[in-house]
């Protein structure tokens, strides 16, 4: 199994995202996920970076293959924008760039003030943005008039000489049929044998499968917990709630409800070796190639050292 590091831009201000790459890559982290958002979830977070600001400067910092986890192609930004965007990004890493998309949250995508569809219409956009992307990375002039998007007489003329792959997420049956049927790879955040197994029977066959969990490393798993549930206590959220609420400020209200303890369920909290391997196995028995650990808090430097004198010996 592949171990990466999650770059998490609502935490981390560009340059602790910087420093936190090239660390990942002294210490033996093979790939990097980061996060594309608008806003941070809550304001405990505190950043939002441009994501494909950061991918470009990620080029010059470290030699680690990217991956968005993830981008909506749907809403936000028009695809033919996002294809530009993941052409250059695939160019500037020489190829170690992937497109991770989904369907998106209204916590990013509203902010122009289109309205924010169903699910099934946002599955729907979602194909069709991917299909707009590919065809733009196969060069020349596009021109498009579909259901939901028009490209008049585009072309993309910064092009690597292979197109991104395009992982797409799921997390529900008609998410990871879509996944399974026009994606290059697939993305979830749960160690669900289940979901791997639906996409590998539905269509994705051996394509590769990413995951990604929460850390939040202390001296103790108390104090763990504390950081954990004062920054990311909408971890605890369940449902749909985290794809409709529009503000940080509900998710905020929707955390009160949220248990401290329900960090011990989210999070790996601590610094327990033990704990990060047995968080690890549940990914590789659910059937995943690549699992990324992101850190919340101001200890992200003491889960590299963990991973590159501890972890890493054992899982390798």
């Amino acid at each position: 199994m592949r171990i990466g590091y999650f770059l998490s831009t609502e935490e981390y201000t560009p340059a602790e995202l910087l420093e936190q790459a090239r660390g990942a890559e002294r210490a033996g982290f093979e790939a990097l996920w980061i996060s594309d958002h608008y806003h941070p979830w809550t304001d405990a977070q505190g950043q939002s970076p441009f994501v494909w600001s950061m991918i470009g400067a990620l080029s010059q910092v470290c030699q680690l293959p990217v991956t968005t986890a993830v981008t909506c192609p749907t809403v936000r930004l028009h695809p033919a924008v996002l294809a530009q965007a993941a052409a250059t990004s695939a160019v500037l890493h020489s190829g170690r760039f992937v497109l991770g998309v989904g369907s998106g949250e209204a916590l990013n995508e509203h902010i122009l003030g289109d309205a924010w569809p169903q699910a099934d219409v946002r599955l729907e956009m979602l194909e069709e943005a991917v299909e707009v992307m590919r065809e733009l990375w196969r060069g020349g002039f596009v021109n498009h008039h579909g259901k939901h998007y028009t490209v008049e007489h585009a072309r993309i003329y910064t092009l690597p000489d292979a197109p991104p792959p395009v992982y797409v997420s799921g997390f529900g049956p008609k998410a990871v049929d879509l996944a399974a049927r026009i994606g290059d790879g697939f993305v979830n955040t749960s160690p669900d044998a289940e979901l791997v197994r639906r996409f590998r029977e539905n269509g994705g066959g051996d394509k590769p499968c990413q995951a990604g969990f929460k850390a939040a490393y202390a001296p103790s798993e108390e104090e763990g917990v504390r950081i954990a549930y004062e920054r990311w206590p909408n971890a605890g959220v369940p449902g749909e709630l985290s794809q409709v609420l529009p503000s940080p400020r509900h998710f905020e209200q929707a955390g009160e409800l949220v248990r401290p303890e329900a960090m011990k369920d989210a999070f790996v909290c601590g610094r327990d070796t033990d704990a990060h391997l047995a968080k690890i196995d549940q990914y590789a028995k659910a059937g995943f190639d690549e699992v990324y650990v992101a850190n919340t808090g101001p200890n992200w430097q003491g889960l590299l050292d963990l991973y590159q004198r501890e972890v890493f010996p054992r899982v390798r």
